[in-house]
């Protein structure tokens, strides 16, 4: 369904659901709602992005389908969303490129996989030193990864910027605004529904979906910590690496590498696992590609500790290399979007909403 499609179901439903209300206690979409009499492309596009997708209201809906009404919100909720990723990504082309072509990205990895085994030459003669700078200089490191992610930071500003400008409230929001929106994102508030969990996979409440996306975001800064001592300690200490098992970045990246590998893992299966009935069948490829590049980002990572002292150090360090690029390469195009989005929509209505007390069942 393209977002010329999306959008006038999604503003049909959303009539239905403001005339009925059953659902008004579940989430943060329905109380956003109730202060909208027509819905706006940019407010479909707002509260889609407020959507944590957990199939709640499906399941509490007289009119879902078979009703002749075939009230779906979560899978028209997941359309809109999916296609907004696409209306506020910049450059625009490189995302419908990348939206069309999955070989385009899978050249991407191989290519630069093919380009670090040029530099590197024989990689099986590399030192037994776990010196990955034996492998791939210092400085070309620091020159690909870094331009990868100031690249990847302009281009999710400019993203949040467009959603912000075309869905946001119009002023700079306060302190106590940006503290309520970032408590209930890096609390999954409105994945817990008052305190009985979320109904995901299925229609029975479980907690597994939101413990498990804790494990993937809360690992994945881990990980992201690790590399930052890293650099604080090679730059400004003058500490090489490598460094030893029990140090501050190998226990940061260890614990965050384990989360990543349990947290996708699970997810992936609480995918496998999912109703049919809710789920927009674009959105969770996006999920799954995700996932995938998350898990092995992780696991050649983990791996790569394990070996580092080995021959097989040097090629494990070049097929990390290439994952963890192919995962910069997508951030602004792909699933982790929706956090940069997500976050923009909790601020909205916490402006919207600014005394609002955490919803309740």
């Amino acid at each position: 369904m393209s977002q010329d499609s999306a959008i006038p179901e999604g503003a049909r439903i959303f009539t239905i659901c403001n005339a009925c209300r059953y659902c008004e206690g579940y989430c943060a979409v329905f109380p956003a709602m109730e202060h909208r009499r027509v819905f706006t492309p940019a407010d479909l596009n707002y509260l889609a992005n407020l959507c944590h997708d957990c199939g709640e209201c499906f399941y509490a809906c007289q009119y879902a389908p078979p009703h002749e009404f075939a009230v779906n919100l979560p899978k028209t909720m997941a359309q809109i969303r999916i296609e907004s990723y696409r209306r506020y990504a910049w450059p625009a082309p490189v995302a419908r490129a990348l939206e069309r072509n999955t070989i385009f990205l899978l050249a991407l990895l191989a290519l630069f996989l093919i380009l670090l085994f040029a530099f590197v030459g024989r990689l099986s003669e590399a030192p037994r030193s776990g010196d990955f700078y034996l492998v791939i200089s210092h400085r070309a490191m620091v020159i690909m990864f870094g331009a990868a992610a100031l690249a990847v930071s302009v281009l999710l500003s400019m993203g949040f910027r467009r959603f912000w400008r075309e869905t946001g409230a119009g002023k700079t929001p306060e302190w106590p605004v940006l503290r309520k929106a970032f408590r209930d994102a890096f609390t999954l508030e409105y994945l817990r529904s008052g305190g009985t969990e979320c109904t995901y996979p299925g229609e029975h409440h479980s907690g597994a979906r939101r413990w498990f996306h804790h494990a993937t975001f809360y690992g994945f800064l881990l990980c992201f910590a690790s590399t930052s001592v890293a650099a604080f300690y090679d730059n400004i200490l003058g500490w090489k690496a490598p460094y030893g098992y029990l140090s501050l970045p190998v226990v940061l990246g260890t614990l965050g590498g384990l989360g990543l590998l349990a947290g996708p893992a699970r997810l992936l299966v609480l995918k496998r696992q999912r109703d049919p009935a809710p789920t927009e069948s674009r959105q969770a490829t996006l999920d799954i590609a995700f996932l995938l590049l998350l898990f092995f980002t992780s696991l050649t990572g983990l791996l790569l500790l394990v070996l580092r002292e080995t021959r097989a150090m040097a090629p494990m360090l070049v097929v990390h290399l290439g994952i963890v690029m192919a995962l910069f390469l997508t951030m602004p195009y792909g699933k982790f979007v929706h956090a940069v989005f997500r976050i923009g929509a909790l601020i909205r209505y916490s402006q919207e909403h600014p005394s609002a007390t955490d919803i309740r069942r």
